[in-house]
């Protein structure tokens, strides 16, 4: 018999969206995501209520940040410098900055990619 899944694939509440955090990639994988063609952003310290209506992967130059799930919930995630963070699309949270980010972005397109 095969085991069921834990959580249902088809009710994908917010609060099963979670940050992943890849410490220190390596060159190699940098290199084959071409991260140094990716867009450029950044922001200095204090809180930012975001809300990703696609799903981001960003690459931390500098900075360094405690991302709290949504309301109701003291879990967060921190990341910083030298990370490479996939965002869920859907997620909604909160933004602690305590060092100025800088960081190339992606958005992964849900639709067709003909731009």
């Amino acid at each position: 018999m095969a085991a069921e899944p834990s959580s249902s694939a088809s009710s994908s509440s917010s609060s099963d969206l979670r940050i992943i955090v890849e410490r220190n990639p390596s060159e190699s994988r940098l290199s084959q995501l071409d991260i140094k063609s990716w867009p450029k952003w950044g922001c200095s310290p204090g809180k930012y209520q975001l809300k990703f209506d696609a799903e981001e992967t960003c690459y931390l130059l500098k900075g360094r940040v405690k991302a709290y799930y949504p309301k109701g919930s003291s879990e967060y995630v921190e990341f910083g410098a030298g990370d490479l963070v996939t965002i869920p699309r859907g997620l909604t949270c909160t933004w602690d900055v305590s060092l100025a980010v800088d960081k190339h972005y992606k958005f992964e397109s849900s639709s067709s990619s003909s731009s």
